[in-house]
């Protein structure tokens, strides 16, 4: 089990949110700190404190500039070139490139400048770098490898930035977004009437590394990052929830489309049925329902991969009398299944075989086969039956997936 952490965006993100959220998890400061030093970077020093927002306590980082430095504007390349002069660990410095150069694409293209003319302004700033790279050196020190994250609120309003006024969400996160098709969620929560809950650095860094949906998590630890703001009674924090993840065998994530029909030929189904195997669904089954006016009905059910949703939708459009399709995501747990062969006493058979986390569950004999020596030696079908699993146990167990004695064929 490799170990995770989810992004629990309730109140959107920051880069310095992240930052403070890992350190309330268990990162080292002086850890983080002699990170940030291998970096040729100059002209601040870190704060880090313990704050609240509202009820719940959080930490709080604070990047402070110097007074006397001067801020030059950096180009994607002046970053990556500061970057690469690290003596951080090729995978941290990975981490931190992937992260910039999603945001120098994004630069270009809502400025409609080449990528090697753009320039950060903010996002090039000590703040921004130090955020970023103190986010993906937090991530190695705590052995952090996957990432998962809820949706992104929007916020609302205006924000002050080099280029003007701009709206909420800025540019650049709203790009970020849908960059990766990230889901978004509408706050409307009635105690912040205008803010900025997610910013451009939390953004790409959230975008370039996670996948959005809930994982199966074994939760080990929670860490809260505060907020610039106070939103007074709602806590402005970010919650990382981080721990082990936990996948069982051949977990797929499916959709299920579904549509109730109370007025066509039954004749239609069979066709229907084939005809939708053949667009890549996974399975097709009906179910009988009464719909309203107590009238018999038919609910067709379809799983399928997310990339065949198009062709299936479009098939059962065409295909039925459906006013509409519902679908919804899902996820099935299969178990390991081989078929394989052997010569048993009353002949050579297949049997399919079951495995769930390496165990073996179940042998099933194949029918036709069982069907054919049934006939030729006139003996009850469910004796043979009885026989070759049996014999397949004997055969089988403890060898499932690999050649015994030359006799076992995996197809």
């Amino acid at each position: 089990m490799s170990k995770i952490a989810y992004f629990d965006c309730f109140s959107g993100c920051s880069g310095d949110m992240i930052l403070g959220a890992l350190l309330d998890v268990g990162l080292s400061e002086p850890a983080l700190k002699a990170g940030l030093n291998s970096i040729p970077l100059e002209g601040y020093h870190l704060v880090v404190e313990k704050t609240k927002r509202a009820s719940i306590a959080a930490t709080r980082v604070k990047v402070i500039i110097d007074e006397d430095e001067v801020l030059p504007e950096r180009s994607l390349s002046d970053i990556l070139e500061i970057i690469e002069a690290s003596d951080l660990s090729t995978e941290v410095k990975e981490r931190g490139v992937t992260i910039f150069q999603r945001l120098g694409q994004v630069e270009s293209k809502i400025h409609g400048s080449p990528l090697d003319e753009v320039h950060f302004h903010e996002l090039g700033g000590i703040d921004s770098i130090v955020d970023i790279m103190g986010v993906v050196i937090g991530f190695s020190i705590l052995g952090i490898e996957q990432f998962y994250s809820s949706p992104l609120p929007l916020g609302g309003g205006k924000v002050s930035t080099a280029h003007g006024i701009l709206p909420v969400p800025a540019p650049a996160t709203l790009e970020l977004i849908a960059m990766v098709q990230a889901p978004v969620t509408d706050f409307t929560n009635p105690l912040i009437s205008e803010a900025e809950l997610v910013t451009p650095t939390g953004a790409a860094i959230i975008t370039s590394l996670a996948n959005f949906r809930r994982p199966s998590i074994i939760l080990e630890n929670v860490g809260y990052g505060a907020g610039e703001k106070d939103f007074g009674a709602w806590p402005n924090v970010l919650r990382l929830w981080v721990g082990e993840e936990t996948v069982l065998a051949n977990n797929e994530e499916l959709i299920l489309l579904e549509t109730n029909i109370d007025d066509m030929n039954p004749e239609i189904y069979g066709y229907l049925m084939d005809k939708l195997f053949k667009e890549g669904a996974v399975d097709v089954w009906y179910t009988p329902i009464q719909m309203k006016k107590n009238r018999p009905a038919t609910m067709v059910s379809v799983l399928a991969p997310r990339y065949a949703e198009f062709n299936l939708t479009e098939t059962m459009m065409r295909e039925t009398s459906t006013l509409g399709i519902r679908v919804r995501p899902i996820c099935r747990h299969t178990a390991e299944r081989d078929i394989l062969e052997f010569e048993s006493s009353l002949g050579r058979v297949e049997v399919k075989v079951k495995r769930f986390s390496g165990e073996i569950l179940s042998m099933s004999p194949e029918y036709e086969d069982c069907r054919r020596i049934a006939l030729e030696r006139g003996t009850p079908l469910r004796e043979v039956y009885r026989v070759v699993e049996m014999e397949s146990w004997k055969c089988f167990a403890g060898s499932v997936g690999t050649k015994v004695e030359n006799e076992v064929v995996n197809r």
